[in-house]
């Protein structure tokens, strides 16, 4: 049998269990907020028994553990979604960006104003000269229109390469980031492998604190993340081995691919890292995908607009009589501009097409012809088609990556919600296991205090 003494101890072991519990219940409470956190609970197993007279006897219970709930295949599945996410929010980002450098604005009158009117400005212009070749005025409106138009590509090209010129900056930023969290990574490793070594239990928060590490990394870039029996987890990108254990094997960093194109590869070995997902990939996809489309289809749309406005207007005639003149200068988006000597005097605008007849409206006539012309340089599309071919593309890249951020919106949620269900703190869960270790507590208490009185009964006895 027990005897009075060891109820006694079984009362004080079962004080303790509850304390435990509501320690643990606690901890959980105060970390209600905190998004990394999975909740724990106790794990009491009974005591060892006690052979007696009448047979096996309980000696009450004990803490064994505490457990972390946690699913170490669906915290996975979130780690991929999550990349995946990162991926198409920076393609997101980087789309947003090059739709606003391209300028199609609209003032407080309702007005817009890019290169669409810019275009049909001109061409507009051409066609009140045609109607009045001699007038200094339409000649001088020509000039003004071709030179805004000339300033829009000029400005979108620029602001095409400085776009590009920040999200090389942007991979350098990443990249860092990504540095940053392989060496945090590798020293939770370290913490973890300490403080599990030999002991009974796990180190639920400390594991709390690497799977967010883990989780915004997988954020940056694609990861694969391999567990170890010391309570490591080694990290690999692309198939390159980063982190394993306490060590940092290797981290990255940004390089020339040439063109004005930063691309990543591993510090240590120089191998290039062919990304499938995350921030990183997202940026460099949206650099060299849709917004090097749109900057290379803005040039060949400069590019033709200069060759076919010069081929027309260096044929014609000026009111001094002049012929063979451009009227654009350059060979493309980044350097068209209108010819100098046309600017201080647009008498020498060549809008006729008869020599000596400076009423004549041939040349103005078949300028602003060329605004329904098909363009073979542009398949077939005038110049007002390509250009909202150019922009419906691009718009149509955003609208694709925005309808897939909606669907992985939706996966992200469901993942979320299936995980706090495991392990996210309750406030009603937690409170009502307060109240029933608080009740086994006083009850233990009490199983104490009636002990103590026997105690006191036997003792009186022998008085």
């Amino acid at each position: 049998m027990l005897g009075l003494f060891g109820i006694l101890n079984l009362g004080a072991q079962s004080m303790q269990v509850q304390q435990q519990g509501v320690a643990v219940a606690g901890h959980n409470l105060a970390n209600v907020n905190n998004p990394a956190y999975s909740r724990q609970r106790i794990t009491i197993t009974t005591s060892s028994t006690l052979e007696t007279s009448l047979g096996p006897q309980g000696t009450g219970s004990q803490v064994t553990g505490i457990q972390q709930l946690r699913d170490v295949l669906l915290d996975r599945q979130i780690t991929t979604e999550t990349s995946v996410t990162g991926f198409l929010e920076a393609q997101q980002g980087a789309l947003e960006s090059g739709q606003a450098v391209l300028g199609q604005t609209i003032d407080r009158n309702g007005t817009q104003h890019g290169i669409a009117e810019a275009l049909s400005d001109l061409f507009g212009a051409f066609q009140s000269l045609s109607t009045d070749p001699t007038s200094l005025t339409e000649r001088q409106a020509v000039l003004q229109k071709a030179q805004t138009l000339a300033s829009q590509f000029n400005q979108i090209d620029s602001g095409l390469n400085q776009l590009k010129s920040n999200l090389n900056e942007s991979l350098q930023t990443d990249v860092t980031q990504v540095n940053e969290l392989l060496a945090s990574i590798a020293d939770y490793n370290k913490q973890i492998t300490a403080a599990e070594a030999g002991a009974p239990g796990a180190a639920n928060d400390l594991r709390d604190s690497r799977q967010a590490k883990i989780e915004e990394l997988a954020k940056l870039v694609n990861i694969t993340t391999t567990a170890q029996a010391t309570g490591a987890v080694d990290i690999t990108v692309s198939g390159v081995n980063l982190v394993s254990g306490s060590t940092v094997a290797d981290t990255l960093q940004t390089y020339d691919a040439g063109g004005g194109r930063m691309l990543v590869q591993t510090q240590s070995g120089g191998a290039p890292l062919p990304l499938t997902s995350g921030m990183i990939q997202g940026t460099i996809a949206a650099r060299d995908g849709g917004l090097k489309d749109l900057q290379t289809h803005l040039d060949t749309l400069a590019s033709a607009l200069i060759a076919q406005v010069n081929a027309v207007h260096s044929g014609g005639f000026s009111l001094t009589g002049s012929t063979g003149a451009n009227l654009f200068n350059g060979t493309g988006a980044a350097d068209i501009s209108v010819q100098g000597a046309l600017l201080g005097n647009p008498a020498l605008l060549q809008a006729s097409g008869v020599s000596g007849a400076v009423g004549d409206n041939q040349v103005a006539l078949a300028l602003a012809q060329l605004a329904g012309a098909k363009q073979g340089a542009l398949s077939n599309a005038t110049f007002s088609e390509n250009y909202a071919q150019t922009v419906a593309s691009l718009g149509q890249s955003l609208s694709t990556v925005n309808n897939s951020i909606d669907d992985q919106s939706v996966m992200q949620k469901m993942l979320a919600s299936q995980r706090d269900s495991i392990g996210g703190v309750s406030l009603d869960e937690e409170m009502t296991n307060l109240v029933q270790f608080q009740k086994a507590y006083a009850a233990s208490a009490h199983l104490i205090t009636t002990v103590d009185e026997m105690l006191q009964t036997v003792l009186d006895l022998k008085r």
